[in-house]
């Protein structure tokens, strides 16, 4: 919030460093979130940035449960996994792309397991354990206790791709079809009729908040990346608006998840 209403005064690092009497690399950090920001901070950067009283209480809230104990930190969690929790768990919305595996919110305990052991190389299994705990308490706390709004594109592929033996895809056919009969859910097939997709990778996720820009979580092999740029979410949204166009209805695809449920059990 912080860094967009700085660019958007075309405000620089060390304009504000200065501004605020300390060193450009703690305003980078403050943006980053990587510190926590002061109250006094917050007041000398509101009359810089020319902040509504709104805006400033909001920037106080979120100062304060910055230094709260997060539920995810005692787990064992990479740097940017515990970052996308922490984005996940404050997302109002949370618009969800798969094509490759089921996204985490809507896997059961069977399919994470199976999943964190194709990806495992050298873990533990006390960090593979740990890994599918803290999926099935994001979904507890995300889907059902916050009811946050999620809807999901899966690609077909997905749900052919037969994860940890056909017994675990029947009950994952299941869980998903249950899934899209929560209120808060909505979930959607892109068939393979549906032709090539508009997509330049096969996992983004795109987080909505409150009084807060948009953001996009993009995974790769070896890294993950939050984007934040006004141009980068525009992009996405556009291209999750095109997926749309191609999937299936809400009631189709309801269907086609109760279909390949019975193909798995024969």
């Amino acid at each position: 919030m912080l860094r967009a209403r700085r660019t958007a005064l075309g405000i620089t690092v060390e304009d504000a460093a200065n501004h605020l009497l300390v060193s450009a690399s703690k305003i980078s950090r403050i943006e980053t979130g990587q510190r926590n920001i002061t109250a006094r901070d917050i007041r000398d950067l509101a009359v810089l940035y020319r902040l509504t009283d709104e805006e400033r209480e909001l920037l106080a809230e979120l100062a304060v449960s910055g230094k709260t104990r997060a539920w995810w930190q005692p787990f064992d969690l990479p740097y940017y996994y515990s970052t996308y929790v922490g984005l996940e768990a404050d997302a109002t919305s949370i618009r969800d792309f798969a094509i490759g595996a089921l996204p985490g919110l809507l896997q059961t305990a069977e399919y994470a397991e199976a999943v964190a052991r194709a990806a495992a190389l050298d873990r533990s299994e006390e960090s593979i354990r740990q890994r599918v705990q803290t999926r099935l308490e994001r979904q507890r706390r995300v889907l059902h206790e916050a009811g946050t709004n999620f809807s999901a594109m899966i690609d077909e592929s997905a749900l052919r791709r037969v994860v940890g033996g056909p017994a675990v895809m029947q009950n994952q056919l299941k869980t998903l079809a249950t899934a899209s009969e929560l209120p808060n859910v909505t979930i959607r097939v892109v068939p393979f009729t549906a032709g090539p997709l508009p997509v330049p990778t096969n996992k983004f996720i795109i987080l909505s908040f409150n009084g807060l820009p948009d953001v996009v979580f993009l995974e790769s092999l070896t890294g993950q990346l939050v984007l934040e740029r006004e141009s980068d979410i525009a992009a996405y949204h556009d291209a999750y608006a095109t997926l749309q166009g191609l999937a299936l209805p809400a009631e189709g695809s309801y269907d086609k998840l109760l279909s390949l449920q019975r193909e798995y059990e024969k």
